[in-house]
């Protein structure tokens, strides 16, 4: 990965995301950008509708996805470059890679495969992402998408898979992962990435491939305890239990589907340790950190208490060193919430468009603006005090205000922390004084309705201007 070309005054979201996207041909480069727009001013809607009803719009967007040079990579290149740019205004950057599963069993093209175990008859493809976050957990925006369809023949033969070298496996998109952000790292020399992963992500030849150059990006896993992971032939787990408590750590455990959020106090353990390779392969040791954290007292209602167990290459030398990277990996489920906000905001997983390579080209678009919408979201907690038209059109901020507060908008664009409680009170946030920050949910739901407001307003403003005064 080269310098990406950007633009230098892009217009707005849509044009700094993708407007120096390279389709050698302006029409579908001015095209993808009023599908970015229509997407993002009504997800979760189907094309139709996303469209405004317009069969001109609808046909011309079908067309793009048919188009052969609307590939998933290609469109995804300049809100990579993007985020690059965004990378380098940070020290610290933890790129967060996860697997999800896209399910389209009810309308299923014949190029997809199975998504789970061989006696389920779901099928849909296999997501690989990396999402990049700041320590404070604002998504600045993908680095990597995988996107596969697994054959139907190797359902369920997982058990066998430890036979075959790692380019031949499933696993390989770990590596291919990191190396995206090694890539990254290059253009980002004053900023230090960390390339985040769960307990699926406790591959040796991960950790491999992270160690070596200090010019490489660092590496924060979640160790798998099935894995029987040894240091100098005793069992990881053991080693790190026989350290003494460093001191404890609390973490906030978000809510998720029936289980509460909730405040959990670690025990942390933390070692320099020297891990063995598996049997199986013929490695050397590496040398790594490790960070045993263990929930204290998690009370009666928890069903599942906190046991991690990380594996890092950042030097972890004091206790807030490892209360560091236990926040870190905390911020891991920040890319759960943009999967929530890409299935049941943008509901990607709805879309019918009769080919895989169709359906990716549709994807990349919606990748983006979950992306934009769990962003602005973020922003109204991280930077309450940056003016709302850098977010926001003048009739979109104008409009709202109007509408909530029942008065005429100020002269000048109030802060984003204030303006974006009030487009989640569009979508259902209520804003009471035990609530929480509004999240994505509302927000799409709030934007969706944003939109619609500001056409009309915009329409109005256009109508008084010709009948004059």
């Amino acid at each position: 990965m080269g310098e990406l070309p950007r633009l230098e005054t892009p217009q707005d979201w849509a044009e700094e995301e993708f407007g120096s996207v390279e389709l050698f041909d302006e029409r579908l480069k001015e095209r993808l950008l009023v599908i970015a727009r229509d997407f993002y001013g009504q997800p979760g809607e189907l094309v139709p509708q996303a469209c405004g009803g317009s069969m001109a719009k609808v046909k011309a967007a079908y067309r793009f996805f048919d188009n052969q040079n609307t590939d998933m990579q290609g469109l995804l290149q300049p809100h990579i470059g993007a985020t690059i740019d965004r990378i380098q205004e940070h020290k610290i950057v933890l790129s967060v890679q996860d697997t999800t599963t896209l399910s389209y069993t009810a309308h299923a093209s014949k190029d997809m495969g199975p998504i789970n175990a061989k006696w389920n008859s779901a099928v849909g493809l296999m997501m690989h992402d990396t999402l990049a976050f700041t320590e404070d957990g604002v998504p600045l925006g993908l680095l990597d998408v995988q996107c596969c369809s697994r054959k139907p023949e190797e359902a369920g033969k997982g058990a066998l898979r430890h036979r075959l070298p790692i380019e031949q496996k499933e696993s390989m998109k770990w590596l291919k992962s990191y190396r995206a952000v090694e890539q990254a790292q290059k253009l980002c020399p004053e900023t230090m990435l960390v390339s985040v992963g769960d307990r699926e992500a406790d591959i040796y030849e991960l950790s491999e491939e992270a160690m070596g150059d200090s010019s490489k990006p660092k590496l924060l896993v979640r160790a798998m305890q099935g894995r029987n992971r040894t240091v100098e032939q005793i069992k990881l787990w053991e080693k790190l239990s026989r350290q003494p408590m460093a001191g404890i750590q609390e973490v906030r455990v978000p809510r998720k589907g029936n289980r509460r959020a909730r405040l959990a106090k670690l025990a942390v353990h933390f070692a320099k340790i020297r891990l063995d390779p598996p049997k199986t392969k013929n490695s050397r040791p590496v040398t790594m950190w490790a960070v045993f954290a263990q929930e204290i007292d998690p009370g009666k209602d928890v069903d599942t208490s906190i046991e991690w167990m990380l594996l890092t290459t950042v030097p972890t030398d004091t206790f807030d060193d490892a209360c560091k990277r236990i926040a870190w990996y905390s911020k891991r489920w920040g890319i759960e919430v943009y999967h929530r906000t890409l299935k049941s905001g943008c509901r990607i997983e709805d879309r019918r468009l009769g080919s895989t390579d169709r359906l990716e080209a549709c994807l990349a678009i919606h990748f983006v603006v979950a992306w934009r919408i769990y962003w602005l979201t973020k922003q109204g907690r991280e930077t309450p005090n940056i003016p709302c038209n850098v977010f926001l059109d003048e009739d979109e901020w104008q409009v709202l205000w109007a509408y909530v507060k029942k008065e005429p908008p100020p002269p000048e664009p109030p802060p984003i922390g204030q303006i974006t409680p009030m487009i989640a009170s569009l979508g259902g946030y209520l804003n009471r004084k035990g609530d929480g920050p509004p999240g994505t949910t509302t927000m799409w739901r709030g934007l969706i309705r944003l939109q619609a407001m500001a056409e009309g307003f915009g329409l109005c403003k256009t109508q008084m201007q010709r009948d004059g005064p």
